[in-house]
This record gives C-alpha cells, structure tokens and sequence, in this order.
C-alpha cells in the first residue's frame, strides 16, 4: 500500500468515527441537518472458497468470484436528498479489500444508468480505498439530486482477486434485486453493462446516507425473513418495509426505512447469520440518524424450541439497549406457521409459546408501541396459519399481498418527527 493510500485510509476510519459523533451532536442542539441513513441491509460472512458439500450432502454451489470486475449494485432509497454518502464493509473481511474506484449514479433501467448522474466517490479525497479486515469505508459526501424512492447504481471496481484469499467476503444473500458484475476492468460509471453477469445477492455494500433535515429520522427494522421480503417478487420492492416507507411518506410522515432482516436469523443463536443480540449494534445503533426500532424476532428460535421465556428475555435486552441510546421502541407480534413446509416449527408446544410471546408483547406495556402482524395475516379460522390469500407456498413467509397488508396496517403516528434526534 502507499503512503498516499494509507492516509486515506486513515482519514477514512477518522471519518467514520467522527463523523458519526458529529452527527449526533449537530442533530441533538437543533442544528439545520444531519446524515440521515436511506438504505441499509444486514451483511453477513460468505465464504470465499468452494466447499466440498453443502449440509444436506449435495454439492455445494461455488461462491462468486471476483476477479479485477466491476459490481454494479441497485438499491431502491427511501428518503431523498441533494447530499450522498455510501457506505462500503469489509466486516466479515480477514484480508484487506482493495477498491480501486467507485461511483453513484441514478438508474435508468436494468443496467443502464442515467446521463450526466454519474458522480465519483471518494474516500479522505482518494478515489481508491484499501479497507482493512473487520472495517468499513465511508465515502465523501457527493452532490446528487436523489429523488425519494428512485433506484440509485453504486459501482464498485473490486482490483484484486476474491478467489486468491480465503477472506470471506461480505455480503446480503436475499437482495430480491437484480445486480450486475462486469467483464475484466473498470467500467464504474459506464452508461450500460452490456453482456454482464446478473446477481442476486448484495456484496461489501452496508449502507447509503442523505443529508436531511434535523427533523427526519429513521426507523431500523431489525427482523428475519419476514422482514427481509423473502418470497416476494425479485425486482418489485414489496417487502413490508418497502410498503411501510410509501404508507408514511403518504402520511406526510417521510423517514429513512432500514431493513435489517436476514433469511434464517434468530435472538439467540448465530446460525447462518450473526444472532441479533449479536449484530445489534452495528446494525442498529451504527447507522446515523435512527430514531426509531422495530423488532419483528424470534420465529426461528420458537421454530428451533427456545422456550418463551427465553425469547422474551431477548426483547428485554434489545429494549433495554435501544433505549439507552433513546430509541423509540416497537414491538412486532410474531406471526402464524401452521401447515408450513419448515420440518419441525409447528408443534402445539411451539405454538404455545409463540402464543406467549405475542402476548407479552401485546399486553406487557415493554414496548413504546405494538404492530399486530399476527392479527393482520392469520387465518380467522384457523388462526394458528396464514391467510391462504396472504401466504406463500411455504406457509411460513407471506406472498406480495400478505406484505401489502403488513406494510399498511402499521400506524404512522409511531413515527411522527422529534424536535432532537437520539432523546426520547
């Protein structure tokens, strides 16, 4: 690495920091505005290297490879702004990540982008970045005019070779969204990709920012599958956090939507992903801006047998945690599985104690507020399984109608503005 490099390195990691406390100090003395996160997803470690065999004994698919390419990525913003900043991760990273270059631009269809929108990213002023193991990248602000909920295309030339290292690389597997690596070389900002390679996963892309007003907040939405749109349409933006942005900037209640659901996720236990007691606060309390949590947990660990118990006293930690940094906190009920094609997460002794939970989360008075997902989706006949016109073929995960309906029936009055972010 130069010595030109590592200082934006280190002005990076400075950055990062700083700017975060920065953030929270202009926006709790009333100052004009603050960074504000617009899109985020939850990263978790993917292996580098093939591996013999999946668990279940069959041949496991091979992991991407990325080889001096180009990853043109498309996320769906909720808040706009006149100011953007990106955020890039090398979390799970056990070997520096050389980026070469990077940019933004607004989307004009599959992987084309619009003219003139294109913009460098720089990071401490150097348009290329060595992130370290375990660390982040925050670029400089750029001028944009990003529209609220427009489609926005983050290049990322990645110069070395992911397959020569066994560094496992950072990613969000269930994008949901069509994204795109390019032939040999960099073709960041390049108005089209012809002939590139379609992807379905996310990868080294934590976060997008926006400058807003001090008023505008954002609210994390820390969940599983549910929350992370699994079974819904690729490409349409209808996970029940893409409908809860639309309901509240309809409301007049306009706030940055986080979704930090991933597929499989439990309270307590890593599985495939960090647990979320565990990844709470780089995923929750890292992201400026968030005034509000929702917390839609604990499906997979009643599915795996935890008892009631157990799951409550996880909400109490995540209450607990959120509170100190002066969220407000929502409680999300825990909806139906009966008839689910999961083995084994539907038993009465299961169902009991998802029908506990519910309760306390309902009836405690722990949580700033409820969203009663359970009474949104369930069967009235049969209130142990989805609506059958809300469910998906799984019967665990709602199809697009089902998150419609989550979406939607969520009260916007949960989310009215504060007059200082990060105090209750």
């Amino acid at each position: 690495m130069t010595r030109r490099h590592l200082s934006a390195l280190v002005l990076v990691v400075a950055f990062g920091l700083a700017g975060d406390l920065v953030d929270r100090v202009s926006a709790q003395s009333g100052g004009g505005e603050h960074w504000v996160t617009t899109w985020a997803t939850a990263l978790v470690p993917r292996a580098s290297q093939p591996s013999s065999a999946s668990p279940t004994g069959q041949a496991a698919q091979p992991p991407p490879r990325f080889n001096n390419q180009t990853l043109r990525q498309i996320v769906r913003v909720s808040l706009g702004g006149e100011q953007v900043r990106v955020v890039l991760s090398n979390t799970f990273g056990t070997a520096s990540l050389p980026v070469g270059a990077a940019r933004v631009a607004l989307r004009q269809g599959d992987a084309a982008i619009v003219p003139g929108s294109s913009r460098l990213l720089t990071f401490g002023g150097c348009p290329a970045a060595a992130i370290p193991a375990g660390a982040v990248a925050v670029s400089d602000p750029v001028s944009l005019s990003l529209p609220a909920f427009a489609d926005l295309v983050i290049d990322v030339h990645l110069t070395g070779d992911s397959a020569a290292t066994s560094s496992p690389l950072t990613s969000h597997a269930n994008a949901l969204q069509t994204n795109y690596l390019s032939g040999p070389g960099d073709h960041a900002g390049a108005s089209d990709l012809p002939g590139a390679s379609p992807l379905t996963a996310w990868f080294f892309l934590a976060r997008v920012e926006v400058m807003a007003p001090a008023r505008v907040g954002a609210v994390a939405l820390l969940g599983d599958s549910i929350t992370d749109g699994s079974r819904s349409t690729p490409d349409t933006n209808n996970r029940w956090p893409d409908h809860l942005a639309r309901a509240l900037a309809a409301a007049g209640t306009p706030m940055g939507v986080v979704n930090l659901g991933i597929g499989g996720n439990r309270l307590l236990a890593d599985g495939n992903s960090p647990s979320a007691l565990a990844r709470f606060d780089r995923d929750v309390l890292v992201p400026p801006g968030v005034t509000h949590l929702v917390v839609m947990e604990g499906i997979n660990d009643l599915g795996r047998g935890t008892t009631a118990d157990d799951v409550i006293a996880a909400h109490k930690q995540i209450l607990e945690r959120a509170r100190a940094r002066g969220l407000t906190v929502i409680g999300a009920t825990i909806t139906p599985v009966e008839d689910t094609t999961f083995e084994g997460y539907f038993t009465p002794a299961h169902e009991a104690a998802r029908q506990a939970v519910n309760s306390w989360i309902r009836t405690s008075g722990a949580y700033d507020a409820v969203i009663d997902f359970d009474a949104v989706v369930r069967d009235q006949a049969r209130p142990a399984r989805l609506r059958q016109d809300y469910a998906s073929s799984d019967f665990i995960h709602p199809n697009d109608a089902g998150y419609r309906a989550m979406g939607n029936a969520v009260n916007p009055a949960y989310f009215r503005p504060r007059q200082t972010v990060g105090s209750r």
